[in-house]
């Protein structure tokens, strides 16, 4: 890798983000990461159903694609948080101003997995309140994302190549928070 050893940005009151493919482990990590750092845990894709009522599905049939993405966009830019771990929906990348909101906040961590994990963990996404832009197909969608999430990240972690607790360990290190 050619990411800094340390995260720069990272400081007692910072919020690490997490983003990725759906099944790259943002929720799970995210759990690990608040727990191992002392830190609160955030879902925004639980924060967009508590706003609208609803589940993600829901708000993507009701809305379609650009009016999910603009409901994520609202969430993301209205966090104003604290020693949080954020787990993003893998759709957050669309959006500029969202990611930078993310960044402004501390460190975004890519949780990579690579093309044949996603597929299998993922299916087809039915009934899951996964956007698909212009009809995509889940490979589509996957050559979409993953260099906006590579633009996106501080660090980049293979979530399907170790396990949780090594990825966990692999970010506090990078942190600086390690044991």
């Amino acid at each position: 890798m050619t990411q800094a050893l340390r995260a720069e940005n990272f400081g007692p009151t910072s919020c690490l983000s997490l983003v990725g493919m759906a099944g790259a482990g943002k929720s799970t990590l995210g759990l690990l990461l608040a727990e191992a750092l002392g830190f609160a845990h955030l879902d925004t894709d639980k924060v967009i159903e508590a706003h609208y009522g609803c589940a993600l599905q829901d708000i993507l049939d009701r809305f379609g694609p650009a009016g999910f993405l603009d409901a994520e966009e609202m969430v993301v830019r209205q966090l104003f948080l604290r020693r949080t771990v954020v787990s993003t929906g893998g759709s957050v990348v669309y959006r500029p101003p969202a990611v930078a909101k993310l960044k402004s906040l501390g460190p975004v961590v890519h949780l990579d997995i690579c093309q044949d994990t996603f597929l299998q963990r993922v299916g087809s996404a039915e009934n899951r309140g996964f956007v698909r832009l212009e009809g995509r197909d889940m490979t589509g969608v996957y050559e979409e994302r993953t260099p906006l999430y590579r633009a996106a990240a501080d660090f980049t972690v293979c979530t399907d190549t170790m396990p949780p607790e090594e990825c966990v360990d692999n970010i506090l290190g990078w942190l600086g928070a390690g044991k």
